[in-house]
């Protein structure tokens, strides 16, 4: 088992040093990615409908992550009796670069930092931004499937086009089902009002996705979902915050009540790490400036820190 760095050197306390994702090491040079784990923020949020600021998310998520990063030589469940995350090297790549109101840019240079992680065999994980950021990050997949999309959403997030508009945060769930590598979809804590309407969820269904609301995830409880959704697949995750309850993260610009509680959540992703492999996830819209307590930032933080203990523990496993 690792040692615990703090008792050899600093205690390197959240609140001092570099704010990075987990205090971890950064790495500037995109064509020599060297870890397992690569994050990277991707602060767009002008496809939103209604309330921006969800372009401050990286940021706040990475400060909030430090908390997180006492120098243990992992995590420890005393629940699962596991040491998460030991050995697991996680760099920090930065922000791709945003093109103020150049939608098509910014979008490019997610889909550039995705691509550059993946060719360098880490585990991509992009934090938004609006919803809208997924549809890059999914494009980059492309000649590495099969998908199968495991979201957590309020919002179905279905729409196919609006005014002209394909690449908002309404829409990137239907640019990724008509990605020929996406093999599937399970879209989890749909619920109230949505710019997705009867006809986008009757395409969804008509192209094989399982969508469940809060309240069907509870009738089936965690292990009912788990047998709807295909084993032995690689998954790509992508969570908007606001498929949790807003009385646990009101920092989102849509914040819609009725929504999943920690643990909910978390037990659906475990089960999910060691049925197949996540082979990338996203984290989006969090808008830290409607949540004064930073209590979203913490959710989202802990929220992937234990996401990606859970991949790399599946992955062990099923060596």
């Amino acid at each position: 088992m690792s040692e615990n760095a703090y008792e050899k050197g600093r205690l390197n306390l959240p609140f001092v040093g570099f704010c990075t994702f987990g205090k971890n090491r950064t790495c500037e040079d995109w064509d020599n990615i060297k870890a397992d784990v690569a994050f990277m923020g991707a602060p767009f949020d002008c496809g939103t409908q209604w309330r921006s600021g969800a372009r401050m998310g990286p940021r706040s998520i990475r400060e909030a992550s430090t908390l997180f990063s006492f120098g243990h030589g992992g995590a420890y469940s005393y629940e699962d009796d596991v040491m998460y995350l030991e050995g697991v090297d996680i760099v920090d790549i930065g922000d791709a670069d945003m093109v103020h109101t150049n939608t098509e840019k910014s979008h490019a240079n997610i889909e550039y930092g995705v691509r550059k992680m993946l060719d360098a065999g880490v585990l991509p994980v992009v934090v938004g931004g609006d919803h809208s950021v997924n549809a890059p990050c999914i494009r980059a997949f492309e000649g590495r499937g099969p998908l199968h999309i495991i979201q957590i959403d309020a919002h179905l997030d279905f729409v196919d086009e609006r005014h002209g508009v394909r690449f908002g945060h309404g829409n990137p769930i239907r640019r990724a089902s008509e990605q020929d590598f996406v093999t599937g979809m399970t879209q989890l804590g749909i619920r109230n009002v949505s710019s997705s309407n009867r006809a986008d969820h009757k395409a969804a269904e008509a192209v094989g996705s399982t969508i469940l609301s809060v309240r069907d995830v509870r009738r089936l409880g965690a292990e009912g979902v788990l047998a709807l959704i295909p084993k032995g697949v690689n998954y790509y995750i992508t969570i908007d915050i606001d498929g949790f309850d807003p009385s646990i993260a009101p920092g989102t610009g849509t914040p819609s009540h009725g929504g999943f509680q920690y643990y909910e959540v978390m037990e659906i992703l475990q089960g999910v790490a060691l049925s197949g492999d996540v082979v990338g996830i996203d984290l989006c819209e969090v808008a830290p400036d409607y949540d004064q307590t930073g209590s979203t930032s913490i959710l989202a933080a802990q929220v992937l820190m234990n996401l990606i203990g859970y991949v790399f523990h599946g992955r062990a496993l099923r060596k």
